[in-house]
């Protein structure tokens, strides 16, 4: 395979993890109702310069963040939806598993990033002609594992 389209990526979602040890993905049940999934990864930085660098800044990343950006239709009643919902207004969290295609696939190699996500934009979007809208964006809270099929996984895999 050349490329994976966006459109075989999956999210998955379930109840916040609270014990030790990878949480798989077929632990959690597959989103169906979202759209445009975006998965920042970023690292903070530490100067590490010295004089002996003849003249050059040198960085070492630190802590880790990430984010997920993603539209889903407003829809009572969807169990993802109703999830996602609940943890913004209680200022809770809940598992979600971002991953490159589906897990259950044959021959997948489907890999992201498993944990706890926060919700902190959780913002409706009404337009004239278009199914009502909710933006959410999710920000890694705990991390669990970075998923990959068997015998490629860091903290976890199945």
């Amino acid at each position: 395979m050349d490329f994976l389209l966006g459109m075989n990526a999956a999210l998955y979602f379930g109840a916040a993890i609270t014990g030790d040890g990878p949480t798989l993905p077929s632990t959690l049940t597959l989103v169906g109702n979202v759209k445009d999934v975006t998965l920042n990864m970023e690292a903070g930085e530490a100067d590490i310069t010295t004089r002996g660098n003849k003249g050059w800044r040198a960085t070492a990343p630190t802590l880790r963040e990430a984010t997920l950006e993603f539209e889903m239709q407003w829809k009572p009643g969807d169990a993802a939806f109703t999830a996602i919902k609940n943890a913004y207004l209680s200022n809770g969290t809940v598992a979600l598993a971002a991953l490159t295609e589906k897990h259950d696939v044959e021959g997948s190699l489907a890999e992201g990033p498993v944990g706890n996500w926060s919700i902190t934009n959780f913002s409706r979007n009404e337009p004239l002609e278009e199914a009502i809208t909710v933006s959410v964006t999710a920000k890694l809270a705990r991390f669990d594992s970075w998923y990959e099929p068997a015998g490629g996984q860091e903290g976890g895999g199945e």
